[in-house]
């Protein structure tokens, strides 16, 4: 059911915008969409030619944004409407292209559609939202919101407890209040949601990131109640919007891919080991060499043969809702991170900040629903000026503290030193750029993984080219055997790879690319 369009995905690089930190242009301490449209040339200079930006509707912000409050309007802080129309013209206008964060599965409870819903009258908002009967039975395994109105019934929430559950229906009924997918009320909201989709498109967007875009028929456990209505939407947009591209949060891209979507983002949660190379005790791009790599590529492995070897699962550098990579790997590590990063199949992902390694920010409160995910959305690091280039308002008005170490890295300072972290992911993605076996559709085979042990090894191949990748981020030299022609080397960071008869030699935090 895949559509085979939006073929600018095949080489898309993608950088992430959290748009509240990442430029103010007014002086209120929060960016905007005039601060991103003023930093696109060193985006594209960078070398990404895609944009992710996260929620920017009408919202409280209780969950930055993720709690949207209007579907259909910027929020003020970022700009206007017209401001967005603005940003998608100025991002085409370089030969990028840009997606939206779209939130279905929940409102905010300042949205319309609940604030008519809490009504005890029905009207045509009452089933646009997962309600129980009665206000003493809550919708089982999930949090809810009781006692709110006349309306007699507990609604389900998603995550916060001012994020109410919309109604997609229910794929296994047990019990009577629970709505079959093809009920009235599940369908209209169905409808709603394409309807919102239309107008950002006809706007100018080029697609979306889906959050949590395998939750949303409830009772699901096979997820085929949602990849059906999925399939849907994939019907809707290949007759009116068959460009659109469409990145799930979903982290199962076996079914993701049935949906209709073109990618799925690999989770930082759940199954996937994503975590056991960057953000655990000890992680695999450490220099200590203490880490393993091996579930997951068991893992990874099964996602991909279950996708017919597509590959599309997109691994970010991080993102809003993680830990900065510099919490726990320095920048010379980070640069071996990287290596794998831009050479791995699907879209990779850029987090604002990353290129330069930008570090959590410790002990912050939390701000917007952000806990402890808060030191990871700090205002965007650009020079040694006031509040680093980010903002001219006071200090106190940031929308969160910046990190204030005297050290603190800056683009400025990482363009002007010709070794550091941001030109080495400049020199990845050129290369990226220039072969078509490293891009996301590109095949890989992994040709060394071992339990606990060191260097990775993959090839990554298409008609043209097969190109090994070999990465070391241990301090010691490692070898494998592995018994191949070698052709040029294309890449090379911390030491030469040695390819002698029948094993390759990689020394301590090093990376290599060869032509096989």
């Amino acid at each position: 059911m895949k559509s085979n369009m939006a073929k600018w995905l095949d080489n898309a690089i993608f950088y992430e915008i959290y748009p509240q930190s990442f430029q103010d242009t007014n002086a209120d301490g929060i960016g905007d969409f005039q601060g991103i449209i003023s930093r696109l040339d060193y985006i594209k200079d960078l070398g990404c030619n895609a944009l992710w930006i996260n929620p920017c509707f009408v919202s409280p912000f209780g969950d930055a944004g993720y709690d949207v409050a209007d579907y259909y309007t910027i929020a003020p802080r970022y700009g206007t409407n017209e401001d967005a129309k603005q940003l998608f013209e100025e991002v085409h206008k370089r030969g990028m292209h840009i997606l939206l964060d779209l939130v279905p599965g929940h409102t905010s409870v300042e949205h319309k559609w609940f604030k008519e819903s809490m009504k005890a009258k029905e009207n045509e908002f009452t089933d646009r939202y997962v309600w129980t009967n009665s206000i003493w039975e809550a919708p089982e395994d999930m949090a809810s919101i009781r006692g709110v109105s006349d309306r007699d019934g507990s609604c389900a929430v998603n995550f916060f407890s001012m994020q109410p559950a919309l109604n997609y229906g229910y794929y296994r009924i047990d019990k009577a209040w629970q709505q079959p997918v093809d009920a009235p009320g599940p369908v209209a909201t169905l409808e709603a949601l394409k309807d919102i989709m239309q107008f950002w498109l006809n706007m100018g967007c080029d697609g979306f990131r889906v959050d949590m875009a395998g939750s949303l028929v409830k009772n699901d456990e096979d997820g085929k109640g949602t990849i059906e209505l999925w399939k849907k939407i994939r019907k809707f947009l290949d007759e009116e919007f068959p460009d659109a591209a469409m990145v799930s949060e979903w982290g199962e891209p076996d079914k993701s891919l049935q949906g209709g979507f073109h990618m799925d983002f690999l989770l930082h949660f759940g199954p996937s080991h994503y975590n056991d190379l960057f953000r655990c005790e000890e992680p695999y791009f450490s220099g200590r060499g203490k880490g393993d790599i091996s579930q997951f590529v068991e893992k990874y492995l099964e996602s991909y043969e279950k996708s017919e070897k597509k590959g599309l699962m997109c691994i970010p550098s991080g993102n809003h809702d993680m830990d900065r990579l510099a919490r726990t790997l320095s920048q010379e590590e980070m640069k071996v991170a990287f290596a794998f990063l831009l050479s791995m199949p699907g879209a990779p992902f850029i987090y604002y900040g990353d290129e330069i390694g930008m570090r959590y920010v410790e002990n912050l409160t939390s701000v917007e629903g952000g806990y402890s995910r808060t030191g990871s959305r700090s205002p965007m690091q650009w020079d040694d000026g006031v509040n680093a280039g980010f903002s001219t308002a006071s200090k106190e008005k940031l929308y969160i503290r910046q990190d204030e170490s005297s050290d603190r890295p800056t683009v400025k300072k990482q363009m002007e030193e010709k070794d550091s972290l941001y030109h080495e992911i400049k020199k990845l993605i050129r290369l990226r750029q220039e072969h078509k076996a490293l891009q996301s559709k590109g095949e890989i085979e992994f040709v060394y993984a071992k339990k606990n042990a060191y260097p990775f090894a993959y090839v990554r191949s298409c008609e043209e080219e097969k190109i090994l990748v070999v990465i070391n981020p241990s301090d010691r030299e490692e070898s494998f055997e592995y018994d191949v022609n070698a052709g040029q080397t294309i890449y090379t960071l911390g030491g030469e790879i040695k390819m002698e008869t029948g094993r390759v030699t990689i020394p301590g935090g090093s990376a290599g690319f060869v032509v096989l």
